[in-house]
């Protein structure tokens, strides 16, 4: 039998490559992992938590404004991009510093560089070829710039984070997740935010009620939202930017976001050269044990363009070490995932939404509420919570629940439990409530409207 220099060889150090070594290590395995760039990947570096943290800053200017419901007399308070973000670099810099010690307490060796695969067991970097019995890519996904003229003018979220100033008026185009995240941000934190996006409605994918719910709250808040608005071009215009569109009109911006998907980072790996098939986004093809065509070789996360979050690579990456050295092949089920956006106010989600429920059942029983939280009462602050609940009639399954309002991606955790598990309608009905919250509300919605497809 050939002997290897790694059991297990991992090119990215993002959290599904890094809960794969580390377990793998923890199995007995000999392992590396090649990182181009900063333990940690994009949701450590420049992903959700850096987002998290100028999300949580971005709500400070409506607490302040809340606080006066509640008594409370708050001078006029100033904010400061640099402080927030020199904040954010040093959380970051705590966690990447985790991350690699995470790695080494576990036995697996750090390598630093760009590597890329020579054969189906043998990973070059920095000159040096390694060979390995089993390689998993885990290196993620990267900002689209959609070509135009002037698009070198914008930033992308990489570059979002590392800005000098905060723009006074900024361009947002997308509208997706992570164009709703920014637009909130940017928003919250006092720059004049509009919103380009060439759909009909906001977070494609996403239950149409959600969306339509989350567009009015962005457009009470402040934010333009452009519908099925085009960008074609953007110039320098001295100190600002000129932005065009397909119908002709222009205007000014102090600085334009795309936030238009991201593309699997697979370039410049040499998985072609070694029978590794590609989708044609450049996503790397795998099986549901995240086998890609060449046996030995594995891959989790953003790069396979399945879904595209952070928990779903940890697990991923999981089910690998467990397939690999733990005698427990292991598949990842993919359905009913909980997740969240975190706009303002924030989304939480999971299950079907209701046009995918009406595809696969032809009926559903939809349960729904709208209402002012209990905070705004007082607040007087003009904002609503939305909830639904989607439920199979035969069964009375609930196969999906979605919320947006204060709370939501807390909330739906839990209420993901019992979407995974197959609870009832009834049996949400025979769960007490917490009073006053806006989760009881999952579990005393009685009014019910039959839909057929």
């Amino acid at each position: 039998m050939k002997k290897f220099d790694y059991d297990l060889f991992v090119i990215g150090a993002g959290s599904g490559g890094v809960r794969a070594s580390r377990m793998s290590a923890g199995f007995g395995a000999r392992v590396a992992v090649a990182e181009s760039y900063r333990a940690g990947g994009t949701c450590v570096i420049r992903g959700c938590v850096p987002k998290k943290l100028l999300v949580y800053a971005a709500h400070f200017r409506e607490d302040f404004e809340d606080a006066r419901g509640f008594g409370w007399q708050v001078p006029q308070a100033t904010f400061s991009w640099p402080a927030l973000i020199a904040a954010k670099d040093k959380e970051i810099t705590r966690l990447e510093g985790i991350y690699e010690r995470l790695l080494s307490n576990a036995g697996v060796t750090l390598l630093r560089g760009r590597a890329r695969l020579v054969d189906a067991h043998t990973v070059e970097l920095n000159g040096k070829q390694h060979s390995a019995a089993n390689i998993l890519i885990a290196t993620g996904g990267w900002p689209v710039r959609p070509p135009m003229p002037g698009a070198e003018l914008a930033i992308t979220s990489n570059e979002a984070f590392e800005l000098d100033a905060l723009p006074k008026r900024i361009l947002v185009v997308g509208g997706g997740y992570i164009a709703v995240e920014f637009a909130g941000i940017f928003n919250g934190l006092g720059s004049k935010v509009t919103v380009s996006y060439r759909g009909s409605e906001i977070l494609r994918g996403f239950d149409d009620d959600i969306r339509q719910h989350l567009r009015s709250e962005l457009v009470a808040k402040g934010i333009d939202v452009l519908l099925r608005h085009e960008l074609v071009a953007i110039e320098r215009n001295d100190a600002s930017l000129r932005v065009r569109g397909a119908d002709g009109n222009t205007f000014e911006v102090d600085a334009v976001m795309f936030a238009t998907g991201r593309s699997p980072n697979t370039e410049g790996l040499g998985l072609e050269q070694v029978g590794v098939h590609l989708t044609d986004a450049g996503a790397i093809k795998v099986d549901a044990y995240s086998q890609t065509s060449v046996a030995n070789i594995y891959a989790v996360g953003d790069v396979t363009h399945r879904v595209q979050l952070t928990p779903v690579a940890i697990r991923e990456g999981s089910a690998v070490a467990n397939t690999l050295f733990n005698q427990r092949p292991t598949a990842v089920d993919h359905s009913n995932i909980p997740s969240a956006v975190f706009s303002q106010p924030p989304i939480g989600t999971v299950g079907l939404t209701q046009s995918q429920a009406l595809a696969q059942y032809g009926k559903v029983e939809v349960y729904q509420s709208s209402f002012k939280p209990l905070k705004h009462t007082l607040s007087g602050r003009i904002e609503k919570t939305y909830l639904k609940l989607l439920v199979e009639p035969v069964s009375q399954k609930v196969v999906g629940a979605h919320m947006l309002g204060a709370d939501a991606p807390e909330i739906i955790q839990g209420i993901g439990i019992a979407v995974v598990a197959g609870l009832t309608k009834a049996q949400f009905d025979d769960t007490v409530g917490i009073h006053p919250s806006a989760a009881e509300e999952f579990v005393t919605l009685r009014e019910k409207v039959l839909v057929v497809a």
